[in-house]
């Protein structure tokens, strides 16, 4: 029950208003990524949490629930991709924030960074061309190939990237048949 109501206090704030859900369903869902994030980069150490309160359901929202479904309903979805659509937003909306914000581990924490970090810089360009190809580009900033954790170096631009893929990928998939 504590659990479940530590996972509900990180979506205290993040919910944004019922009628834009329905005027302007796009933008409300990227609203409600973005106050979920801001609201779990505050209280980051129960990023982990949420996956198991979620199924669990201890930390259930029926308003959270509620406004997801008339989102979806808005963008054209019903039935059975009405389900398909809301379990993508859930876990696109719990997913990427508990990636982005696993911590690393506890102890040792400086030793195990160094060695990562050096571990990465040195990978095997013949073996591993095009992750020694973008290295520089990926070094710190992408998941499995960073060694600080989203607390500390926030991925703002491919979280933002992430949010334009689900709501400009969920009109196409509202018109196709299943």
């Amino acid at each position: 029950a504590v659990l479940g109501a530590v996972a509900a206090m990180a979506f205290t704030g993040a919910i944004p208003p019922a009628e834009d859900a329905v005027d302007d369903w796009e933008g409300w869902l990227r609203a409600l990524f973005t106050r979920y994030r801001d609201s779990l980069r505050k209280h980051p150490n129960i990023a982990p949490l949420l996956g198991a309160q979620i199924v669990s359901n201890t930390g259930v929202d029926m308003e959270l629930v509620e406004r997801i479904l008339a989102a979806l309903e808005s963008a054209g979805f019903g039935g059975e991709r009405l389900v398909d659509a809301y379990n993508t937003v859930v876990a696109g909306l719990l997913g990427y924030v508990t990636l982005e914000l696993a911590p690393g581990p506890a102890e040792d924490a400086s030793e195990w960074a160094n060695a990562f970090e050096a571990e990465i810089r040195g990978v095997d360009a013949g073996r591993f061309p095009r992750l020694a190809r973008n290295l520089d580009a990926l070094a710190n900033r992408a998941f499995i190939v960073r060694w600080q954790g989203g607390a500390e170096k926030p991925m703002t631009h491919s979280f933002d990237f992430y949010v334009e893929t689900i709501v400009t990928g969920l009109p196409a998939l509202a018109r196709k048949p299943i």
